[in-house]
């Protein structure tokens, strides 16, 4: 490929504080429309903003989590564009000096680690919602736009990145970890499929071995990871069709549509200098002390990061460590598992595996079902001891998860204990061989392919209730 990707995210994320950036209404989705408003959100004259203090604590503990330094004097300034969600016809934002910048998070890719560098952090409201009403649902086909001003006001962070993504994969990746950072921080639910966190890619290509960034575009309207990465590399491609065929590529904003998989033209890119940035006049800077900072950092929790890294030092492999430390439900039942006895390895094994397929069968959260750490360890020390085969305890496993009981209950109740008793299965092993003597001659003649035969006779006399190890081991003994 004779072009090279250049590629920067902006991410937007929600704050779950109990009232907006800038006022004292409540943050609540679920509220009827319009009812979360008053003078300031709605921009109404002689409105004054006052900032929410916990909304600066959290945007201060994100840039923290992302190695970013802290300015200790940052500004408001107000960003000046007309649209119907914006009901003040100016967004309060950050310009020149955020809050947190200089930061940095490390992805992984197909084994390989690259460091994406973090641009800045800032403080900003979000805006109201639009909604189009129409057969799609897209403002192109609507018959009406109604507006829903409870989300206007409400604390947002954008993190911007500096243009260090190379790759659609890689781009991926750090929408993920930074999504993961986020959850774990618990400033925010996070939940691409409710608008909590937000993506925006700016996709430039460029001729391999050069320095100067290509023309970029920024591509809108991803709501999954999936959602992103095909849309990076479709930009991509489209730019590297463009310049193939003599073209050249505007400087715009697309939309990204997941049934057409393309992504189509929406307006002209803007400038920072079309929004007419300037201080809020309103709003005195913020001051972040030492201190202050020091008391926020003390609040951190362990990051995903290190929690992998302790789970891989306990001896889990590092993909499972890496979902395991990405995963808050499955966080706690694995710590809960390693507190009741479970080896780490075999509860991890368990949890990223049967427990995460069930759930999303099931499409539910695995604290919302039956199982504890405790059912995990019972579980791991009957599969070790021979009382269950691991084909029956995935079945006890499935009936758990249900909520039918610990699992020697439910493997008592459903007639799944593995059968150890050297007597019962040499008195099996012999009527096996008693009906396939043609076979059993072949396997004493050098046949040792046959002896899964024989185990597979012997698991269906004993309804595969047998011990696999010690059928095997009386087979050979037999051929001896």
């Amino acid at each position: 490929m004779k072009w090279e990707p250049v590629i920067g995210i902006e991410v937007h994320v929600e704050l779950e504080t109990q009232s907006k950036m800038f006022c004292g209404c409540a943050v609540d989705f679920e509220a009827e429309p319009n009812t979360n408003v008053c003078p300031v959100c709605l921009g109404l004259p002689g409105a004054l903003p006052v900032p929410n203090r916990t909304a600066i604590e959290w945007i201060t503990k994100i840039g923290l989590a992302f190695n970013c330094s802290i300015s200790e004097r940052s500004q408001f300034h107000r960003k000046n564009y007309f649209y119907s969600d914006q009901p003040k016809n100016y967004q309060i934002s950050q310009f020149d000096v955020p809050v947190c910048h200089d930061g940095w998070i490390d992805v992984t890719v197909d084994g390989e680690t690259s460091r994406i560098r973090v641009n800045r952090a800032h403080m900003e409201e979000d805006t109201g919602k639009s909604i189009h009403v129409g057969e799609s649902g897209r403002i192109h086909s609507a018959t009406e736009t109604l507006l829903n001003f409870n989300r206007a006001g409400v604390p947002l962070v954008e993190i911007v990145s500096e243009a260090d993504i190379r790759s659609a994969a890689q781009a991926r990746a750090y929408a993920q970890d930074l999504r993961t950072v986020v959850a774990a921080l618990g400033v925010s639910d996070a939940k691409l499929e409710e608008g909590s966190i937000r993506f925006d890619a700016n996709v430039s290509i460029r001729p391999v071995g050069t320095e100067p960034f290509g023309t970029k575009v920024e591509v809108k309207n991803m709501n999954s990871f999936r959602s992103l990465e095909r849309a990076v590399d479709y930009e991509i491609l489209r730019q590297a069709d463009v310049l193939d065929q003599g073209g050249t590529v505007d400087q715009e904003t697309r939309h990204w549509d997941e049934g057409e998989g393309v992504t189509h033209s929406m307006r002209s890119k803007e400038g920072s200098s079309d929004y007419r940035y300037f201080p809020e006049p309103d709003l005195l800077p913020i001051e972040v002390t030492e201190e202050w900072r020091n008391e926020i950092a003390a609040t951190l929790p362990e990051l995903p990061s290190a929690r992998a890294a302790r789970y891989v030092g306990l001896g889990v492999d590092a993909d499972s460590a890496t979902s395991l430390a990405g995963s808050e439900p499955l966080m706690v039942m694995f710590e809960s598992s390693l507190a009741a006895g479970a080896p780490a390895q075999v509860a991890a094994n368990w949890l990223t595996g049967e427990v995460t397929a069930w759930s999303r069968r099931e499409s539910t959260d695995i604290t919302d079902s039956a199982l504890t750490g405790q059912h995990v360890a019972q579980l791991a020390a009957m599969v070790e001891a021979n009382s269950l085969s691991s084909t029956a305890a995935k079945e006890v496993l499935g009936h758990v998860l249900a909520g039918e009981g610990d699992p020697a209950d439910v493997a008592a109740a459903h007639d799944l204990i593995q059968i150890s008793d050297s007597g019962a299965l040499e008195s099996a092993v012999d009527q096996v061989i008693g009906e396939n003597e043609d076979q059993f001659a072949r396997l004493a003649g050098g046949e040792d392919k046959l002896i899964g035969f024989f185990v597979g006779q012997v698991m269906r006399v004993t309804g595969g209730k047998a011990d696999p190890r010690a059928v095997t081991d009386i087979i050979r003994s037999r051929i001896g």
